[in-house]
């Protein structure tokens, strides 16, 4: 009856899972520890800020485009009503000088165009005839190659049919950046201080452990007479006193050898 041998394999991963920093001094390891935190840190908060700041700012420019639309509807009733298309063009005209405004045009409750700023409209500016003129809606357009966000409001609740204001997408995004790069900057400035002062700290923590080593070097050479005067009420103290309780029994003991 054949026998079955079972054997074991090795396997061996040629690249180690966990990080290592062979070769790194304790300074380069205890800055470098700081360092990943402080920059985790920044990273998170200037994630966080440019999250919480952009979603208010388009907040904001949102309702800016409500309150201009709101205005104009306001505004334009009376001429729509009386069917005045040079007071409503006139009208439009002033709006559509405001800053980040793409366009403004009025058309009738039928969808049929009655003023625009834009001279010939493009025909995926205008509404489709199945939307209703009841509703405020908002919708992402492209205009000449730029991106454009529409807010449609009715008037007159849609009796008089409704107003479209198109502002700049690309502006919008330009004033949040204004508004959220100052911030990034200081934030950055506060992580590259951080990394200073880690580096800093690094040093003064490491500073009396090199003290010890040196002490230890000596001992190790028969230096039996320098006295290890460390005074620290931490773990390094501690460390420092075994060091000098260890020195001056291994003095003694030769003392007592030489007597001997």
């Amino acid at each position: 009856m054949a026998q079955e041998s079972s054997s074991s394999v090795e396997v061996k991963i040629p690249f180690p899972l966990t990080l290592r920093l062979h070769g790194v001094s304790l300074r380069g390891k205890i800055a470098l520890t700081f360092t990943g935190i402080i920059v985790s840190v920044g990273l998170l908060i200037i994630g966080l800020v440019y999250h919480r700041v952009g979603t208010a700012l388009h907040y904001q420019l949102d309702q800016r485009a409500k309150a201009i639309a709101a205005t104009l509807t306001d505004a334009a009733s009376g001429f729509v009503m009386e069917k005045n298309v040079l007071g409503l063009n006139a009208l439009i005209a002033k709006y559509a000088l405001l800053d980040g405004i793409a366009y403004v045009f009025i058309e009738d409750p039928q969808g049929n165009v009655i003023a625009n700023t834009l001279g010939i409209l493009p025909p995926g500016l205008k509404a489709s005839p199945s939307q209703t003129l009841r509703e405020t809606a908002e919708s992402s357009l492209t205009l000449r190659g730029r991106p454009v966000q529409e807010t449609r409001m009715p008037i007159l609740e849609g009796r008089a049919g409704a107003a479209h204001v198109g502002i700049w997408a690309d502006e919008t995004g330009a004033e949040i950046r204004r508004v959220l790069f100052p911030t990034i900057a200081l934030i950055a400035a506060s992580v590259v201080m951080g990394i200073v002062v880690s580096v800093f700290l690094a040093q003064r923590i490491i500073r009396p452990v090199l003290g010890l080593t040196a002490a230890a070097d000596k001992i190790s050479k028969g230096n039996l007479d320098t006295p290890i005067a460390l005074q620290s009420a931490d773990e390094i103290g501690e460390l420092a006193r075994s060091l000098e309780r260890m020195r001056t029994s291994l003095k003694a003991a030769m003392a007592r050898l030489s007597r001997g």
